[in-house]
């Protein structure tokens, strides 16, 4: 059991830090000058996921495709 959270927390990791580099997830913060308060939003774009998605599902048939032949 240990071992397949420790399996599910890499991959998500991984996840999350492919995310960041490919720019599907953004961090952003706001300082107001007036109070002490920060507000950190993130943001995520799903546009570009479903488009790297696509991506991938074209150069795996492509790739795919080639081994076949």
């Amino acid at each position: 059991m240990r071992r397949i959270c420790t399996v599910l927390v890499v991959l998500a990791t991984l996840v999350v830090g492919i995310g960041f580099y490919r720019g599907w997830f953004v961090l952003s913060s706001r300082g107001n000058s007036l109070s002490s308060k920060v507000d950190v939003n993130l943001t995520v774009d799903q546009g570009k996921m479903r488009a790297d998605g696509e991506k991938l599902k074209d150069k795996t048939k492509e790739i795919t495709g080639q081994s076949k032949d």
